[in-house]
């Protein structure tokens, strides 16, 4: 067990920088779990944390469960005010793992493809990433400019998707569209209706930014526009509640 209560210590800044910075990150290959369900959901999955942080003194009880399960991970113990400039929540639980950035390796012809092109909410990629590894998404493909899918926001959003789906970042989601042998559903508010569509075949569906929705050259790769009846008196779905709704209705139609 190692003891830091000063945030001038190397090690700490080093932590701090991949809080802050993507790039320190990717330079790594580092990610930092935070809170107990997300250690024990990547432990699950065969990963073993390299460093377990802990806040002096303010372990919840799920935390100290996850210490006792894994005694041959060294501990970095830190007095609860350093430990918060770590945690990206309020109330942080006081723990966090430092580990190897998971990655599954991408099918080469998947028959159930996500390609997310510029979401920019942390909370709604990681919302979109529960819902593709719930559903049971072959793959997820992301345009260079969604938000980082290893922060640690969309990480906490995931609740442990980030181990079981293909991710493949700084994605071309065009030449991806179009060599897809299937059909590829643009999500659109004018389209077909996606309860009337057969998608028990190979689909791939392109969900676009928030505010902006797919780009014009993204639009062209796809093969049917869709879109959710909406009967109700709103313009439009938040664009996680959106996917969901597109993704189990492929679920719904499968079973059936």
């Amino acid at each position: 067990m190692k003891q830091i209560t000063s945030r001038d210590n190397p090690q700490f800044k080093q932590l701090k920088k991949m809080v802050e910075q993507p790039r320190a990150r990717r330079e790594q290959d580092r990610i930092l779990l935070d809170g107990a369900h997300l250690i024990d959901a990547y432990v699950a999955e065969g990963g073993v944390p390299e460093l377990l942080i802990v806040a002096d003194g303010a372990c919840s009880e799920d935390a100290q469960h996850t210490l006792n399960a894994n005694p041959a991970v060294e501990q970095l113990h830190l007095p609860p005010g350093l430990f918060a400039e770590l945690s990206p929540v309020a109330t942080p639980t006081g723990i966090l793992a430092l580990a190897v950035t998971p990655r599954l390796p991408v099918p080469a012809e998947p028959v159930f493809a996500l390609l997310l092109e510029d979401i920019q909410d942390p909370g709604n990629l990681g919302a979109i990433l529960r819902s593709a590894a719930a559903a049971g998404v072959d793959a997820v493909y992301l345009s260079a400019a969604c938000a980082d899918v290893w922060s640690a926001k969309v990480l906490r959003g995931g609740q442990g998707a980030h181990f079981l789906l293909p991710l493949l970042e700084r994605a071309d989601l065009c030449a991806l569209a179009t060599a897809f042998n299937g059909q590829v559903l643009a999500t659109s508010p004018h389209g077909a209706a996606l309860y009337t569509l057969d998608l028990r075949q190979p689909s791939a569906f392109l969900v676009g930014n928030e505010g902006k929705g797919l780009s014009p050259a993204l639009m062209a790769c796809a093969s049917v526009r869709v879109s959710i009846p909406m009967p109700g008196r709103i313009e439009s779905l938040n664009a996680a509640a959106a996917t969901a709704i597109c993704l189990f209705e492929r679920v719904r139609q499968q079973a059936s």
